[in-house]
């Protein structure tokens, strides 16, 4: 049932020195592997089917398929809790809702650049769906390199600790910057890197990437973007993989987790479109929920070099995971209803103001 992999992971007391430990228990058979691979290509030949013919989403549409995207991977954890028990099933159930909670944040990023591109509305899914598609690529290298680092180094956590420490500060810093999180699209590397070498339509030619002008290929607008999305999803890779690296040693899971989180984020975008930005804390709760872990795998690793050194329980990091997200949606909430009180009283005071000047020019 269980397959074992090479790791320092468990190795209590052992010095952090670049050897591998003992083994750590994987689910992944390769029979469960090759189905699990097999079933996320079903599943995103189905989205590209659903895609093939540009239209605009509705939102009974992106409920529906949000409800199914999400459903799965919730059937998927009482398969996992029952067949491989509590503890497998509670990591496999963390790793989701973090990496789900990341990937709201993604899409705040892709609505940001949709919108700096002007991309029309009926193009918007199919934008979307090959930037999950390279992060489903991205995200399995990383994870594979990933496994191969924690199997080989000792040190391999604190290096994913301290990643996610110092990206928590960076998600920090930009939510308490207050800036307008408009794109600028000419400061986009990648994107002045293309321009360099080929022309650039002005319009957009349905879901076709290239267009031939005046005799010389030239690329459309919609290349550029998926060329941007697929820029970020690098980034996003890079700190998504350690998260879900601290709830769970088990590759297998890391991969199940990034890869369900992943699946919905085409139709979840429009579900959840209008009220990204109404989620003005959700930084503030990423960051903390981002140096939680990182703490967490630093802690592990310490654990193996002096074993006097606590680690922290998945039980306790779903609780705190949970928390942190209740609180930055509580928060959230709260203080739109005070800015929109106080614009309703500025409103008031401004018609107040314009009744009085009325009312003394009738008197004169």
């Amino acid at each position: 049932m269980f397959t074992s992999l090479p790791s320092s992971l468990l190795a209590a007391g052992a010095p952090a020195a670049a050897e591998p430990a003992t083994a750590i228990q994987s689910i992944g058979t390769p029979t469960l592997w090759a189905l699990t691979i097999g079933a996320v290509i079903v599943l995103v030949i189905v989205d590209f089917l659903i895609t093939r013919r540009p239209h605009e989403v509705s939102m009974k549409e992106a409920l529906g398929w949000s409800a199914f995207y999400i459903a799965i991977p919730v059937a998927f954890g009482v398969w996992i809790w029952q067949t491989y028990g509590g503890q497998t099933g509670l990591e496999y159930y963390t790793g989701y809702l973090v990496e789900k909670s990341l990937s709201v944040d993604n899409l705040f990023v892709f609505l940001l650049l949709l919108t700096a591109f002007a991309v029309p509305r009926e193009l918007q899914q199919r934008v979307l769906l090959i930037g999950i598609i390279g992060a489903l690529i991205l995200r399995g290298i990383f994870i594979a390199l990933g496994a191969q680092l924690i199997s080989t180094f000792s040190w391999a956590f604190l290096l994913f600790g301290a990643v996610l420490l110092v990206t928590a500060v960076k998600v920090l810093r930009d939510a308490m910057a207050h800036e307008d999180k408009a794109i600028d699209i000419g400061s986009i590397r990648s994107v002045r890197f293309i321009r360099r070498f080929m022309p650039v339509t002005d319009t957009y030619e349905g879901t076709r990437l290239t267009v031939v002008q005046a005799g010389r290929r030239a690329l459309t607008p919609l290349a550029l973007v998926i060329v941007a999305i697929l820029a970020t999803d690098i980034v996003f890779a890079i700190d998504s993989v350690p998260a879900v690296y601290g709830i769970t040693g088990d590759p297998y899971l890391v991969f199940a987790t990034n890869a369900f989180a992943l699946l919905g984020l085409r139709a979840l975008y429009f579900v959840v479109e209008g009220a990204l930005g109404s989620l003005r804390h959700l930084g503030h709760g990423l960051a903390a929920i981002l140096a939680f872990i990182g703490v967490k795998l630093v802690l592990h690793w310490a654990h193996g070099v002096w074993t006097w050194i606590p680690e922290v329980p998945t039980l306790l990091s779903l609780g705190v995971i949970v928390g942190i997200l209740a609180l930055a949606t509580t928060t959230s909430i709260l203080a739109n209803r005070r800015e929109a009180r106080r614009e309703l009283a500025g409103d008031d005071a401004g018609e107040s103001e314009v009744s009085d000047a009325e009312r003394d020019r009738a008197e004169v």
